[in-house]
């Protein structure tokens, strides 16, 4: 009988003939999950009154997914490591593609949300696993421009997502914003039972079910906490609450991790000074890029532009990330990830000190000459981070690590708009003279711009920190090599 393409692997042996037919699936599920997150954010005003729901409630059409993703990523990465890559991989495709339909079928929003929760247990399985995958697939020198081209495809999804949700909404229904993603689902399901080889992990392992419990409910207290924050304050008795229930249970999980002979999170791969370090920077990094979400206030409420040229101008980043991420992966296959990288950071520190001298009078070419520094930047950094990060996990962990990158993504940028929405608002008020009625985006435009600066300082301040530690790492991998030359060839008595 034939083999299909697909034939099982052995975890030992290195099969890199398919790595481009492998990065084309895992190509397939990032632009599908980056599209439809934004595909969803724009709809969310026809959604309010499509559904007849307030705004707070559809909210949560955004909100249940987010959670549902942050909250499953890493224990994923644990299950693909136990049972298979590829399977769960291609599950995420059917689980995203049944609840895409089901999503385009609700008839009241809180169908809607309950199949958004579906949808997003497809989308966590699909993004906590594409790292691993093309880590897997490409040799370690090419590694970086692989993961680079992934950087591009996410930069893709993002300027489409919003355009064609545009078009969408405007000639058909609100329904074809998820009805669209099932032919995609469909080909992407294809595309991984085609091309994706089946490894077959060691047997005999176990799963820890006290420990992903634990995670779950710590991850999502915390990120319950940071969204009542946002509405009560964060010292009000429920987002205290909140923030108290989550921290006991990631106590709790850092004691179970610790007794438990096969963890859901190993504590192994943080004995790799390389891989915390790399995984601390990508969440300053995270955090600071949840400011973001203030920009277009800024463009709309201070500058004065309309919701079309602002979509134009916030283009900048993305279409930077997709040029610039597949070249500084390229570069660091050849230079070294710590060298790129912490040029990367370098060039986001100075694109949020030049963010911060944003005012009333700030012209269209002289904001899109700010921002822009930010998408080179991240992109300088993010491919080298990823590909280092990814290269010091063993082969049976790099489901585990691809699932703490991209949960570190989510849970950074969650932080960020929650806190550094928070901060914004408070400087505001403090620039107006004191709290203003009708809230933050109702202050005077200059006390707006001025709260903007102020975010943008200490983000500043947090990607410098990441820019510290990651020049301090440097220094530490150059001294190391220094110092195995010198025993090299010192002569032996």
């Amino acid at each position: 009988m034939e083999q299909t393409h697909s034939e099982a692997v052995a975890l030992d042996e290195r099969d890199y003939s398919r790595k481009w037919l492998v990065l084309s699936a895992v190509a397939m599920g990032i632009f599908l999950a980056t599209i439809d997150g934004s595909i969803v954010n724009v709809a969310l005003p026809t959604l309010t009154t499509a559904l007849n729901a307030t705004f707070a409630t559809v909210q949560w059409v955004v909100l249940a997914y987010l959670l549902t993703i942050t909250t499953l990523l890493a224990i994923v990465g644990r299950l693909a490591d136990m049972y298979g890559r590829k399977r769960l991989y291609n599950s995420g495709f059917v689980v995203f593609t049944i609840g895409s339909l089901l999503c385009g079928l609700s008839p009241t929003v809180g169908w809607l949300i309950g199949f958004r929760v579906l949808q997003g247990v497809g989308a966590a399985l699909i993004l906590a696993l594409g790292m691993a995958l093309v880590t897997d697939a490409f040799p370690p020198e090419e590694r970086g421009r692989a993961l680079g081209i992934t950087g591009s495809i996410v930069s893709i999804g993002i300027v489409t997502g919003p355009t064609l949700g545009g078009i969408i909404i405007e000639n058909l229904s609100w329904h074809w914003i998820f009805f669209v993603n099932v032919p995609i689902g469909i080909l992407g399901t294809w595309l991984v039972w085609r091309n994706i080889p089946t490894t077959q992990p060691p047997g005999g392992q176990r799963f820890d079910f006290g420990g992903a419990a634990a995670l779950c409910l710590g991850l999502l207290g915390i990120l319950l906490g940071l969204t009542t924050g946002q509405e009560e304050g964060f010292t009000s008795p429920t987002a205290l609450g909140l923030f108290a229930f989550g921290i006991f249970f990631l106590l709790a999980l850092l004691f179970i991790q610790r007794r438990h002979p096969q963890p859901i999170i190993d504590p192994v791969l943080f004995r790799n000074r390389l891989f915390t370090i790399n995984l601390f920077t990508g969440l300053m990094v995270f955090i600071g890029l949840g400011s973001g979400v203030l920009i277009p206030f800024y463009l709309e409420t201070v500058l004065g532009y309309g919701v079309q040229q602002v979509g134009f101008l916030l283009a900048v980043v993305p279409i930077a990330l997709g040029i610039v991420s597949p070249i500084s992966g390229a570069l660091s296959d050849r230079m070294g990830s710590r060298l790129i990288s912490s040029l990367g950071l370098a060039v986001t520190l100075i694109g949020y000190l030049t963010l911060s001298t944003l005012s009333t009078e700030t012209t269209a070419v002289g904001f899109m000459l700010r921002y822009v520094l930010i998408g080179i930047g991240v992109a300088l950094f993010q491919s080298p981070n990823n590909s280092a990060l990814m290269g010091t996990a063993p082969r049976e962990r790099l489901g585990v690590a691809s699932g703490l990158l991209a949960m570190t993504r989510n849970l950074g940028q969650t932080v960020g708009i929650a806190a550094l929405g928070a901060l914004w608002a408070a400087r505001v008020f403090a620039a107006a003279g004191g709290p203003v009625s009708g809230g933050a985006t109702t202050a005077p435009i200059e006390a707006q711009a001025a709260g903007l600066s102020d975010v943008s300082l200490v983000v500043a301040g947090l990607v410098g920190v990441g820019l510290l530690v990651s020049l301090w790492a440097w220094w530490g991998e150059r001294h190391s090599r220094d110092e195995s030359r010198e025993s090299n060839v010192r002569p032996t008595s």
